[in-house]
């Protein structure tokens, strides 16, 4: 296998100035990934309830377990391929493969065509959000990274928070199905034409910042993973914090719809809390991902942990929908400060030649604690109420904070530019 460094020299510039039609592009072209999944928030964990009968939390979230687990490990693929055969060609094809999602949703006679929809959904969030945060990286080099994972999960999550408004009200005023999901449609639609006729391909910027980097030897993709996972303290600090981060997601995705339905709230009401914190945290990213290439990266995701925690507590105590939506608010602001942060954090201290496996690797670990999340949460929710299982995923969060504090180094000190960190 030929590695970045062997490949023909490729003119291309780093820098967000430098490559801002093609940066703000991705940035559309995420946003549309992330209306794929906010089609869901609102609406799936009524539906499983209402039409599809299941009483049972673990038998009704297994949808996000089903996602979770597939994304999880096309995370990992996506990295790999993108490394080999190019970003752009795993964009299109994770599009391809969402394109028949919604129809699924709106079709389903049974809850397994359900589940079934949500692997594929699965696969597409895995190969579509995982190849625009690397070529985000290949495109602004080390300096900004923090401020483009920024704008890269504000307009993800911001479309999360939109579309699960949306859907909502659709359902307020039309039923569950199949009219909210037509957003859906539309997004596929959309998605799959700017990546297949104006996305262009941005490993040559990788190539390019490879040649400017501290020479290092290829690494295979089982020393990727074990660096990521278990032995550098900054990456597998991420790797964790990312996986507990998404468990506590897929606890507010599964669960809090149908605690706010229980204590009587209507379906559009259900709607501004399920957008209010992806809202929060969507937009709460234009700020907390630049903020991290000046202040660093550790304080920001220690924070960013515990403050989570104490939100789902707050959540977990209290009742009502203006409590609610203080800790629906207070959520998001803390998975702002986590979230763009923690791929800055990877993006600092992976190589370019082994960088996309790294962050497959992290976005592995993360987004399998959706499924970890959903598993856990219902069961606890099961033997005895969904309180306790929000009261147990807080307590799980406030720990993931605490080995952050304990176990990370800083991967982007206060005033660096270029210069990297080495892996430890």
């Amino acid at each position: 296998m030929s590695t970045l460094t062997d490949r023909p020299m490729v003119p291309v510039r780093l820098g967000l100035r430098e490559n801002l039609a093609q940066f703000s592009l991705l940035v559309a072209v995420n946003a549309l990934v992330g209306g794929m999944i906010g089609q869901e928030r609102t609406v799936l964990p009524l539906l499983a309830e209402r039409e599809f009968g299941l009483t049972a939390f673990t038998a009704g979230l297994t949808f996000i377990a089903a996602f979770g687990a597939v994304k999880a490990v096309t995370n990992f693929v996506a990295g790999t391929l993108a490394d080999h055969f190019g970003r752009k060609p795993v964009l299109v094809a994770g599009w391809i493969i969402g394109v028949p999602v919604p129809m699924l949703l709106i079709w389903a006679p049974t809850w397994g065509w359900v589940v079934a929809a949500n692997v594929l959904l699965g696969i597409n969030q895995g190969l579509t959000w995982s190849t625009t945060v690397i070529m985000k990286i290949d495109l602004v080099g080390p300096a900004r990274r923090g401020l483009a994972m920024g704008f890269n999960e504000a307009a993800g999550y911001g479309a999360v928070a939109l579309t699960a408004l949306a859907t909502g009200y659709i359902a307020d005023n039309a039923g569950l199905r199949p009219e909210p999901f037509y957003l859906g449609i539309a997004f596929a639609s959309l998605g799959l034409g700017l990546s297949t006729l104006f996305v262009r391909e941005t490993r040559g910027h990788a190539e390019h910042e490879a040649r400017n980097h501290d020479h290092q030897d290829e690494l295979s993709t089982g020393e990727v993973f074990r660096r990521t996972s278990f032995t550098d303290r900054a990456l597998s600090s991420c790797s964790q914090a990312g996986m507990v981060n998404n468990l506590n997601d897929g606890l507010a995705w599964g669960l809090l719809p149908i605690l706010f339905a229980d204590a009587g709230l209507g379906l559009s009401r259900i709607g501004v809390l399920a957008a209010l914190y992806p809202g929060v945290w969507g937009l709460g990213q234009l700020v907390t991902g630049g903020l991290s290439d000046r202040v660093g990266r550790k304080p920001l995701i220690a924070g960013g942990m515990l403050t989570q925690a104490a939100a789902i507590g707050w959540i977990a105590a209290t009742t009502g929908f203006a409590p609610w939506a203080l800790g629906a608010v207070i959520l998001g602001a803390g998975t702002a400060m986590v979230y763009p942060t923690l791929i800055a954090a990877v993006g600092d201290v992976a190589h370019p030649s082994w960088r996309a496996r790294s962050v497959g690797v992290y976005r592995l670990w993360r987004d399998g604690g959706f499924a970890v999340g959903a598993l856990l949460a219902g069961v606890i929710a099961d033997w005895f109420s969904i309180t306790a299982a929000i009261w147990a995923v807080a307590a799980l969060t406030a720990l993931s904070g605490v080995v952050v504090v304990v176990r990370m180094y800083e991967t982007h000190p206060p005033g660096l530019s270029e210069a990297r960190p080495r892996p430890r």
